[in-house]
C-alpha cells in the first residue's frame, strides 16, 4: 500500500517489524543450522514478536530496544539469547534498504548476567543411573541406547539421536555436520557393542515411529525424565552427561587438549568449562603438590 500527499505524490508504507523478521528468517536463516533456526523461531515467536510486532522497522529506537530487553530481567537466559536475534532483523533491515545504515540499535546493549550451571555425575549416580538403564531397556530400547552412548562419547544428544547409519564405519562415527562442523568420534568398545546390538532396520539408527526421520527430541526427553527420576538424579540434563564424560576423563588423566579432541571443541577455553575438579580430585592434588615440595 501506499500512502497519497496534497499534490498526488506517494510515500511507500512503512515496512513493519514482523515483515523484516519473516524476510530474514527467509533469506539470512539460510546460513543458520536447521536446530538454530528452529530456536530462533521459538525466541521470536515468544520473546520478541509480543512486543515489537506492528511497529515500523525503521523507527525502532535503541531506547524501546532497551526498554524490552528490560521487560525480560526475570529470564536472562531467554532475554540474552533473543537480543542477538534482534539485532540481526534489524541489521538485515539495513541491508535490504528499510532502515538507514549502521542505526542498528542493539549494538552494545550489556547483556545479563547468567548463573553458571553445574551438574556432573557423581561415581553414585553413575552406578544407579547404569542399573535404571539395564531396568529400562525393555520398555524403551532404542532412548536407553542413546543415554548409553551419550555417556560413552561425550556427544551431543542431537549427534547422537539424529545418527545416520552411513556415518557409523571403522570404528567410529563420522559426523558431517556437527556443531563445530564434520568431525570424526572415536568409539570405545563398549559403545561399539551398543551400536552393534541394535537392528538396522531405517536408514537413521534411532528412528522415529510412524514417519521419516529420527527420533523426536519430544520421544527421547520423556524417556529420560522417567528415567531420571527412577534413577533419582534431580534435575540433570541430558547435556550434563557431556559434561560428565570431560570431568571422567580428566580425573583418568587425560589432558584438557586430548578432552577437547574427544569433544569436538576448537577452544580450550571451552573445554575447561566442562571439566569439573571435584573435592578428592583437589585432596590428591593439593597432597601430590605437597610431597613434590618435600612437604
Amino acid at each position: 500500500m501506499r500512502t497519497t500527499f496534497l499534490g498526488g505524490s506517494t510515500a511507500p508504507e512503512p515496512v513493519l517489524f514482523e515483515t523484516a523478521a519473516e524476510e530474514t528468517f527467509r533469506r539470512y536463516g539460510r546460513t543458520w543450522k536447521p536446530a538454530t533456526l528452529q530456536v530462533n523461531e521459538v525466541y521470536l515467536r515468544n520473546q520478541i514478536l509480543p512486543w515489537f510486532q506492528g511497529r515500523p522497522v525503521a523507527e525502532i529506537t535503541r531506547a524501546e530496544v532497551r526498554q524490552w530487553f528490560g521487560t525480560l530481567r526475570a529470564t536472562p537466559a531467554a532475554a540474552n539469547r533473543s537480543l542477538p536475534i534482534v539485532s540481526v532483523i534489524l541489521r538485515q533491515a539495513e541491508v535490504y534498504g528499510y532502515r538507514p545504515e549502521r542505526s542498528n540499535p542493539c549494538l552494545r546493549i550489556r547483556r545479563y548476567p547468567e548463573q553458571r550451571r553445574e551438574r556432573f555425575l557423581t561415581p553414585g549416580e553413575t552406578r544407579r543411573l547404569g542399573k535404571v538403564l539395564t531396568d529400562a531397556h525393555s520398555r524403551a530400547p532404542l532412548q536407553v541406547a542413546i543415554v548409553r552412548l551419550l555417556m560413552l562419547t561425550g556427544c551431543r544428544q542431537s549427534e547422537i539421536r539424529t545418527l545416520d547409519w552411513r556415518d557409523y564405519r571403522q570404528g567410529h562415527l563420522f559426523l558431517r555436520d556437527s556443531k563445530t562442523g564434520p568431525r570424526t568420534v572415536w568409539l570405545s568398545s563398549s559403545a561399539r557393542d551398543v551400536l552393534n546390538r541394535l537392528q538396522r532396520t531405517a536408514r537413521f539408527v534411532f528412528p522415529a515411529v510412524g514417519r521419516p526421520g529420527p527420533m523426536s527430541t519430544e520421544t527421547l526427553y520423556g524417556s529420560w525424565r522417567r528415567i531420571r527420576v527412577d534413577a533419582d538424579l534431580g534435575d540433570l540434563r541430558l547435556h550434563d552427561l557431556r559434561h560428565s564424560y570431560a570431568s571422567f576423563a580428566l580425573r583418568g588423566g587425560e589432558s584438557v587438549v586430548m578432552i577437547g579432541r574427544l569433544l569436538g571443541h576448537r577452544d580450550p577455553d571451552t573445554t575447561l568449562k566442562y571439566t569439573h575438579f571435584g573435592d578428592e580430585m583437589l585432596r590428591e592434588a593439593v597432597e601430590s603438590v605437597s610431597k613434590a615440595l618435600g612437604g
